[in-house]
């Protein structure tokens, strides 16, 4: 008996199942106004959780600082969600290995500058630092090349840019983003002509003396796959960062409602000369990223803070934390981790006490 054209195709094989609308996307429908309605609410909610339910007194201390609070937990809560799955969904569009050969071979200067820009579009952080290290000098990347990708990657993520649009202003995430590629691109082209591969772990050296492993060919998702690994960063980035924005939300408020106008600005105003270092030596033990940093910049610059010394506290925070150092110590030996320091500190000063001069 003839097989029934209408259910098989052309190979025999019956034809795959059309994915449910919901399932390929129609669930953006509902959650895009439900989003913007949660965001357009969380003002007015913020105010009435903590002046009318909490009977705390407006203008108060402690009454500021618990609806500064309030207010930003859904906030930035939100912002992250739809930030992370936009660019996550973008991300698909990218692919790591190709941004590694792309960089391969390239002579100092331009490898520099290309490592800066891919840097802010590609999904690597503090996290990935030992594997991306090894991987990127196996493949060829010059170990200046490496280090501009090292500072951007992080430093310069568009997670942050996007927090820091929103939150913030163009132009102070405009600002950020050219003085973090400045300093990638300085930071790696000074590190390169130092010639401090010698100064590699042993083990490294060694591993940069094998043949690279071939590595097989990269399917390209279809946009359900796409959608599904947005709703997948989200769960991974918002489901691990989550206790780090509450902890930079609290700091943020308890600066709002509690640290005086006068002090903040007297500690990392335009007119204290040491207040760009101080930002960056108290933003170097702090464990977090830019959503979670983002809260105690919006409370800083609110109080007075001078914007290089602000911009110069963020980007110690995420370039320069004390967790990436540890687990860059596994594959550098002491005087290259001192060099990097060295060197991204100096930029990011630099940049701190530049601002404030013409800001």
């Amino acid at each position: 008996m003839a097989a029934d054209p209408a259910v098989t195709c052309a190979c025999g094989a019956p034809p795959a199942p059309r994915e449910p609308f919901l399932r390929r996307g129609g669930w953006l429908l509902p959650a895009l106004p439900l989003w913007v309605l949660l965001y357009a609410a969380a003002p007015a909610a913020s105010k009435w959780t903590a002046f009318r339910l909490l009977g705390l007194t407006p203008g108060s201390r402690l009454g500021e600082a618990v609806a500064f609070f309030l207010y930003d937990v859904p906030k930035v809560l939100l912002l992250l969600t739809l930030i992370v799955f936009i660019v996550t969904f973008l991300q698909t569009f990218v692919s790591p290995l190709k941004v590694r050969d792309a960089l391969a071979r390239r002579n100092q200067g331009l490898g520099n500058a290309l490592a800066s820009l891919l840097g802010i579009v590609t999904p690597f952080c503090s996290c990935s630092a030992v594997p991306l290290f090894i991987g990127f000098l196996r493949a060829g990347v010059p170990l200046g090349v490496t280090f501009s990708f090292l500072v951007a990657a992080p430093m310069v993520n568009e997670v942050a840019l996007g927090m820091l649009f929103a939150m913030a202003g163009w132009k102070v995430a405009l600002l950020y983003a050219a003085t973090g590629v400045s300093i990638a691109f300085t930071a790696g082209l000074v590190l390169g002509r130092l010639r401090m591969e010698r100064h590699l772990e042993g083990w490294v050296q060694d591993a940069l003396k094998a043949p690279a492993l071939g590595e097989g060919g990269e399917e390209r998702p279809t946009l359900t796959g796409r959608l599904d690994q947005g709703v997948q960063g989200v769960r991974d980035i918002v489901g691990k960062v989550w206790p780090f924005i509450l902890a930079g939300i609290l700091v943020g408020a308890f600066i709002h409602g509690f640290v005086p106008e006068s002090l903040m600005a007297g500690m990392l105003g335009r007119n204290a000369w040491y207040s760009v270092p101080l930002a960056v030596l108290v933003g170097i033990p702090l464990y977090s990223n830019a959503a979670g940093v983002i809260p105690i910049v919006e409370a800083l610059l609110g109080k007075g803070a001078a914007l290089g010394s602000t911009l110069a506290f963020m980007m110690a925070v995420i370039g320069l934390s004390l967790p990436e150092t540890i687990i860059l110590r596994k594959v550098m030996r002491p005087p290259l981790i001192a060099a990097f320091v060295g060197v991204v500190g100096a930029g990011i000063i630099l940049v701190g006490y530049l601002f404030n001069a013409i800001l």
